[in-house]
């Protein structure tokens, strides 16, 4: 059985794109992809990551979906939160490639929930489930190839503001990131950064 795994990177960060990548992996490549060494891109170093993904692009097909900053900012003003905007990428995943079985890391605190709106809108098999990063390899691989992507932007970023110090890695809690903000005034704010995170909104008062 051919089996499409999906996962995100960047879900949480306040700078840089929102990244879903899909791969698909026939059952019967499991052994192979454990030998290589693919697992939750969180458990691999960033030179792992880099070399993994390059091989796993190579050797499957997948499909990446890259959600901009701006991007982000438009949809939530617009109603739709961050569960629904990931949702609707991983659904236009599912769709185009149509698997027999898909298999996403739940971002709903309902996974049931979250693994039947998938089912309903696409006609394909789901399972979402809580950390299928770590449970299933084809997810696993997934997330390496989102981190990747997400990583090569916030990389290039960070050498687009080197004289700024840099960006960090995006998120709120990254001392780094936190001083890279206060260069700007909220309507000074390069596009990749998502204006609409309270990190960033509550500086519109100021």
């Amino acid at each position: 059985m051919d089996i499409l795994g999906i996962d995100e990177a960047g879900r949480g960060s306040v700078l840089g794109p929102l990244v879903i990548s899909g791969i698909v992996i026939p059952e019967d490549m499991n052994n192979v992809l454990e030998r290589m060494g693919v697992k939750d891109s969180k458990r691999l170093t960033p030179n792992r990551r880099h070399v993994l993904a390059r091989k796993l692009k190579k050797m499957f097909d997948y499909k990446t979906i890259i959600i901009t900053a701006g991007e982000i900012d438009d949809l939530r003003a617009n109603g739709v939160n961050l569960n629904d905007i990931e949702k609707n990428a991983m659904s236009n995943i599912i769709s185009e490639i149509k698997p027999e079985l898909a298999i996403v890391d739940a971002v709903d605190v309902k996974s049931e929930r979250y693994q039947e709106n998938l089912s309903k809108q696409t006609g394909v098999n789901v399972i979402a489930e809580h950390k299928a990063d770590d449970n299933y390899i084809q997810v696993g691989a997934a997330s390496i190839i989102a981190k990747q992507t997400r990583d090569e932007c916030i990389l290039q970023l960070n050498k687009d503001y080197r004289k700024l110090g840099g960006i960090g890695s995006g998120y709120p809690s990254d001392p780094k990131t936190k001083k890279f903000l206060t260069n700007f005034t909220y309507d000074e704010m390069p596009d990749f950064v998502r204006k609409s995170w309270a990190t960033v909104s509550k500086m519109k008062d100021k």
